[in-house]
């Protein structure tokens, strides 16, 4: 069993900065690339960024400059700091993994339970 436990998030004013960390536990063999979507009302849930096990990173275009995310393999944990944030920015944040269980040959796409980020204009 793996679960992958989010925390970090809750309500900030615009210009402000929160930090996410999303957690992995239970059988783990392996895990790849690690990610953050959101999801705001209405909407469809969206790529914000990834990042593989060597530490190379990816961004949607529309946090660029403002978010950065890393990851500690020793504690299988991925983080986003997210700085500079906008209104548009509000959203359910899921953190995302591809993980190689053991007792597994391929791995496959886990998902937290999701944390609220509400940014106040």
């Amino acid at each position: 069993q793996v679960q992958l436990v989010e925390s970090g998030g809750g309500l900030v004013q615009a210009g402000g900065s929160l930090r996410l960390s999303c957690a992995a536990s239970g059988s783990i063999f392996r895990i790849n690339a690690m990610g953050w979507y959101r999801q705001a009302p209405g909407k469809q849930r969206e790529a914000v960024a990834s990042i593989t096990r060597g530490g190379n990173t990816n961004y949607a275009d529309s946090v660029k400059g403002r978010f950065t995310i890393s990851r500690d393999n020793a504690k299988n944990t991925v983080y986003l700091q997210m700085n500079s944030l906008k209104p548009e920015d509000t959203a359910v944040y899921y953190c995302n993994a591809d993980i190689t269980a053991n007792g597994w040959v391929y791995p496959r796409d886990y998902w937290g339970q999701g944390t609220q980020v509400t940014v106040s204009s």
